[in-house]
């Protein structure tokens, strides 16, 4: 409360001094409509053995209780809640706010993470405003709707009351407004400022803009420590969000704020896979040619378990390969946030699916398959879907200086990229590189289509993994390989026609003529007398 002390004088009949307090809120009590935002909760402290806790939200408010135990996050210590939560309460008798945190258990009884206490008195008794924050932006329709009970042209007039200034008046059709001797004009206020279609008259938005100058409390989200009774002086966590109070004796307030936790939009990466160039060649074959067996392997971080390969380009003797090979990786974007929303069981027994969210890339690797053995690993390249490089148009321009992280000469520019998702489509030639000794090597390069499409388009023009059905958008052909490109030992006829007769076809046709001469020199001798 506020305190003033000041003398009477002795004689009665001379007036008392002006009263100091003239504009007192009415001590009557008052019904409220309460409504708690509940944003997210941060750095809770871990309540179950694998480190982590299903928190959810418990509201207390004398003797009403909302315990929204149904609506548990698994498995995280920074859950978004994105709840809004309505009660009402007659103050000054109902003021301690009491907002918890559980975890839900399903065996056991739930245990209190923490908790907060708001005095909602202190703030409706405010002259800051603090039981409605003031917005940026005075919006009749849209998201941004304004929930006060009363416009910024009344909310105007009563701090120009509470502060002993004159009424405000407005001029020139709500375009200027003296308040407190100054005057204010709305070019002023909405100077290098965007106008949109939800915004209301310019008389309130004027209004709206001397109040955010008026030291008002202004629309904000609150982060609140939790406290526990077990550990009073620890913070067990933090929890974001506000909380509005509205006096039912004003009228029904504005509409409250969707605060619901945004739902992630399915979206497919088609990832075809063209050809190969000077890859390294790892092996030598059974005539002691270097070549190699190669296939690319992709997937995106995340969901590993959809990993996809090509088929196999037998003995390219020159680091070429031919796949024409599609790859389809379905996921979950938040295109706001820019990331891939993803769920998954951390463990067979898990009840619940852990989700985590993480930046959209593409992981392309090129191998070299080996029949008896494990299979080489020869390179990759790891592309950033939001900062994708841009593809070399031809595989004499695709060098080692297009990664990112890596440039020879630090002088040389920083290599071009772009955004697949606005782009919708790349499609060019990225170097594959392998670590070694400390440096990195080009290791292949890899002529690929990227496109990002979204689930109606996807189902619009759809496509099949590899050469799959559908086949189409667009149709991929067999590969035009070189007859040398077949596993040895599964044609004993094409080995020796296009390996062994190839690479010793002189050295047969001389032991062949050898022999001839052999055997004539043979005849020869048995016929002599």
């Amino acid at each position: 409360g506020s305190f003033k002390i000041y003398a009477l004088p002795d004689d009665p009949t001379i007036p008392a001094p002006p009263r100091q307090f003239r504009e007192l809120p009415d001590s009557g009590p008052q019904e409220c409509i309460v409504r708690i935002y509940i944003v997210r909760a941060l750095q809770l402290q871990p309540q179950d053995n694998n480190g982590l806790c299903d928190p959810y939200i418990k509201i207390s408010l004398s003797k009403k209780v909302i315990e929204d135990r149904d609506n548990y996050v698994p498995n995280t210590l920074n859950p978004i809640f994105g709840r809004m939560y309505e009660l009402s309460c007659f103050l000054p008798q109902e003021k301690d706010l009491k907002i918890s945190v559980y975890d839900y258990d399903t065996l056991t009884r739930d245990e209190k993470v923490g908790e907060t206490i708001i005095d909602l008195e202190n703030r409706f008794l405010s002259r800051y405003g603090s039981h409605c924050g003031i917005p940026q932006q005075y919006c009749i329709s849209g998201v941004n709707t304004w929930r006060d009970q009363l416009k910024p042209t009344q909310l105007l007039q009563n701090v120009a009351r509470f502060k002993g200034y004159a009424p405000p008046v407005v001029f020139e059709n709500g375009r200027k407004i003296n308040y407190g001797g100054r005057d204010y004009t709305l070019e002023e206020a909405e100077a290098n400022k965007i106008l949109h279609q939800h915004l209301g008259p310019g008389e309130e938005r004027l209004a709206l803009h001397i109040l955010r100058t008026q030291g008002l409390v202004p629309e904000h989200v609150e982060t609140r420590t939790l406290y526990s009774t077990f550990q009073p002086n620890i913070s067990q966590g933090k929890l974001q969000m506000w909380v509005d109070v509205f006096p039912k004796s004003l009228g029904p307030p504005g509409p409250p704020f969707n605060i619901t936790p945004r739902k992630a939009k399915k979206y497919v990466l088609r990832v075809i896979v063209w050809n190969t160039k000077d890859v390294l060649l790892d092996e030598k074959s059974i005539t002691g040619e270097e070549m190699s067996d190669i296939y690319v392997k992709g997937w995106m971080p995340g969901n590993e378990e959809n990993k996809q390969k090509t088929d196999v380009h037998y003995r390219s003797l020159d680091g070429e390969g031919n796949f024409n090979w599609r790859f389809v990786f379905p996921f979950d974007y938040l295109p706001a946030e820019q990331l891939c929303a993803v769920s998954k069981k951390e463990h067979f027994w898990s009840l619940d699916k852990t989700e985590f969210r993480i930046p959209p890339k593409l992981i392309i690797q090129i191998w070299d398959n080996d029949k008896f053995s494990l299979d080489d690993y020869l390179g990759f390249v790891e592309l950033d879907l939001h900062k994708t490089i841009i593809p070399a148009k031809v595989p004499e321009k695709c060098n080692i200086d297009m990664i990112p992280e890596y440039k020879v000469d630090g002088s040389q520019k920083a290599p071009r990229t772009a955004s697949l998702f606005e782009q919708k489509s790349m499609k060019g030639w990225w170097p594959c590189y392998v670590e070694k000794d400390g440096s990195r090597i080009l290791a292949g390069k890899v002529e690929m289509t990227l496109e990002v499409v979204n689930e109606k388009e996807a189902e619009e023009r759809p496509a099949g993994k590899g050469r799959d059905e559908p086949n189409m958008n667009p149709k991929l052909d067999l590969p035009n390989r070189p007859d040398t490109s077949f596993l040895w030992f599964t044609n004993p006829c094409k080995t020796m026609k296009f390996i062994v007769w190839r690479r010793f076809k002189w050295l047969f046709i001389g032991l062949l003529i050898l022999l001839i001469l052999l055997l004539f020199a043979a005849v020869l001798l048995y016929s002599l007398p």
